[in-house]
């Protein structure tokens, strides 16, 4: 984990969050500027700078099976939901620990941003 990284303060509990889950593998909270009805944060326990110096399937799988998991207790799972994984800044991602983006709630449209 990394010292001053804001998303490790978090899983680390010294920075207050809305936790909606958490396992051995990932935490997962409610984003502070939600873009949708349901904006949730899935983040590893591990700091990984970005999707580029992932090296571990099994934690990037990890996400995504939480995402899948808390989508189906937030409601959102029949009715469909969007998860992004921002990758550097043009990207939009603006903490630099990767993270998956749950998004529902409401219709989503395409093309995105």
């Amino acid at each position: 984990m990394a010292d001053d990284c804001l998303f490790c303060r978090i899983v680390r509990q010294e920075i207050p969050a809305k936790l909606v889950y958490e396992n051995e593998h990932v935490v997962a909270f409610r984003d502070i500027n939600p873009q949708a009805p349901v904006h949730l944060l899935v983040v590893p326990r591990e700091h990984v700078a970005s999707l580029n110096e992932a090296r571990d399937a099994s934690m990037l799988g990890h996400l995504s099976l939480a995402a899948a998991e808390i989508a189906r207790s937030e409601g959102i799972a029949e009715s469909g939901y969007r998860t992004v994984v921002n990758t550097n800044r043009a990207a939009g991602q603006t903490v630099f620990h990767v993270h998956l983006h749950l998004l529902g709630g409401r219709e989503l449209g395409w093309p995105p941003g």
